[in-house]
């Protein structure tokens, strides 16, 4: 066993997992699993520039982990940062910030990276499931943007686009600095519309209608996953390799577009850091089942962090 550290660093939240991990037999021991919302991506949309308050919230997460860590005593830590730090212009203040704390510079990988990370991660204990048809299509909705990789054992094709739950609030649900409660038709038709447009962007590179079992991956799924159960607090366990019908997913998906705040913010299973952009995220995922004819989404706990603790071990 190698013990390793791997931190995902997205739009919205920021993620980490001390594992263990076999090589040889494809076993991988949770030591500790957490997440932050920090909102990294607050306002890079509109200005090109991280905000120093989303920095500040950042690298004090970046802190706790380190803590965390050293704790476990990991013998390889490895730090990748997505679509907020990819886009930005003043990268490099991040970038700096997160060597002084944690002693490694954080890797502002590719989509196609992102993508091929979340496909190892979401996949390798689903190799073994002769019920689940193959090929799969990952999906990966993420704060600025959403990766689609189809593959069997290994990716065939990925593609990402910036699509994700706090681009499309940010961009369509937004009026005078506040989210609207809730949105208007007009918004959630203009919100659709980008949507669909990513999508038909995604598709002249990567098959999505030849898949035969979708995998969503990432915090606007889980909490779908939790709603559709509902479930008294988030559990991991009850969501991880869970199924979510289509029809289920359109009902939940209704719901929270013409919801208000204080009504999201009451689903005992919502993270207080999604409640302003979970609706976003869950119209993504639907408009993805409707685009390939998904009867059910599998939904996946191990995602692109469990892909990157594979990549350092």
């Amino acid at each position: 066993m190698t013990r390793v550290a791997a931190v995902d660093c997205g739009t919205n939240s920021i993620r980490l997992l001390v594992a263990d991990c076999d090589p040889e037999t494809g076993e991988l021991v949770d030591l500790d699993r957490r997440m932050t919302i920090v909102r990294l991506g607050q306002g890079v949309d509109r200005t090109g520039r991280l905000a120093p308050e989303a920095l500040e919230r950042t690298f004090a997460a970046c802190r706790e982990y380190a803590a965390v860590i050293k704790e476990h005593g990991a013998e390889r830590l490895r730090f990748v940062a997505t679509s907020a730090s990819r886009d930005a212009e003043n990268r490099d203040e991040f970038v700096r910030g997160v060597l002084d704390i944690l002693g490694v510079e954080p890797e502002v990988i590719s989509g196609d990276q992102e993508a091929e990370f979340s496909f190892t991660g979401a996949t390798k204990e689903l190799k073994g499931s002769d019920h689940l048809a193959r090929p799969y299509l990952v999906v990966d909705i993420g704060g600025g943007s959403t990766e689609f990789v189809v593959g069997d054992d290994h990716v065939r094709a990925a593609r990402s686009v910036d699509v994700g739950c706090v681009r499309m609030t940010e961009r369509h649900l937004v009026r005078d600095g506040v989210v609207s409660d809730p949105p208007t038709d007009a918004q959630i038709a203009a919100m659709r519309a980008d949507i669909e447009a990513a999508l038909d962007l995604a598709e002249e590179t990567v098959p999505l209608r030849e898949a035969r079992t979708l995998v969503g991956l990432a915090g606007s799924v889980t909490t779908v996953s939790a709603i559709a159960q509902d479930l008294p607090e988030y559990d991991s366990q009850a969501i991880h390799h869970s199924r979510v019908s289509h029809d289920r997913v359109r009902e939940i998906t209704d719901w929270l577009l013409h919801s208000t705040h204080a009504e999201r913010a009451a689903v005992p299973s919502m993270h207080p850091g999604r409640v302003d952009v979970i609706a976003a995220g869950a119209l993504v995922l639907l408009s993805i089942m409707e685009r390939i004819g998904a009867e059910e989404v599998v939904v996946s706990e191990h995602d692109i962090l469990d892909g990157i603790a594979w990549s350092v071990a």
